[in-house]
């Protein structure tokens, strides 16, 4: 394993970062702004988001003025092609707490689909099967907006499809 592709592991493998790569996703913020949102310090944000940035999973997206300081903005290149080559980390034992985590705010009056199986499909089903997940999450991620905007509501989207070895 390369030095990038260990460092973006750790860097995706703590729930807070998993939860600001999601907020990123669909809106450029401040520490301040992500700090407000999770209910962090402004420090334990800033934190949070130099150790995103230093292992780029996300990038600066411009700077504002406030109250006479400078401000940066973080976003999530969420698309594979953003990411120019670089390994992207999602630990499997982060992303089933991030899943633990979010079944707590499940809305159980919403429509909901979970699956877990362990199967022997065709070829041409499987690669069936993953464009569809692939368009699914890009059409999320995509339609994102920034947290409580009007018309929109939290959910939680969660994929880990991979073929096995026999």
């Amino acid at each position: 394993m390369s030095d990038d592709e260990v460092r973006a592991l750790r860097a995706a493998a703590h729930p807070v970062r998993l939860r600001i790569l999601s907020l990123l996703t669909s809106s450029e913020l401040s520490a301040a702004e992500v700090a407000r949102e999770l209910g962090l310090t402004h420090a334990n944000a800033s934190y949070h988001l130099r150790v995103l940035l230093d292992a780029e999973e996300i990038v600066e997206a411009g700077e504002e003025r406030i109250r006479g300081g400078v401000a940066k903005r973080y976003r999530h290149p969420w698309r594979q092609e953003e990411h120019a080559g670089h390994a992207r980390g999602v630990d499997a034992r982060t992303m089933a707490h991030e899943m633990v985590r979010r079944m707590e705010l499940r809305d159980g009056a919403t429509q909901a689909n979970f699956t877990d199986a362990e199967l022997w499909v065709e070829t041409e089903v499987w690669e069936r099967a993953m464009r569809l997940l692939v368009e699914a999450s890009e059409l999320v991620h995509a339609e994102a907006r920034p947290p409580r905007a009007e018309g929109t509501r939290p959910v939680g989207l969660t994929i880990a499809a991979f073929g096995m070895t026999p």
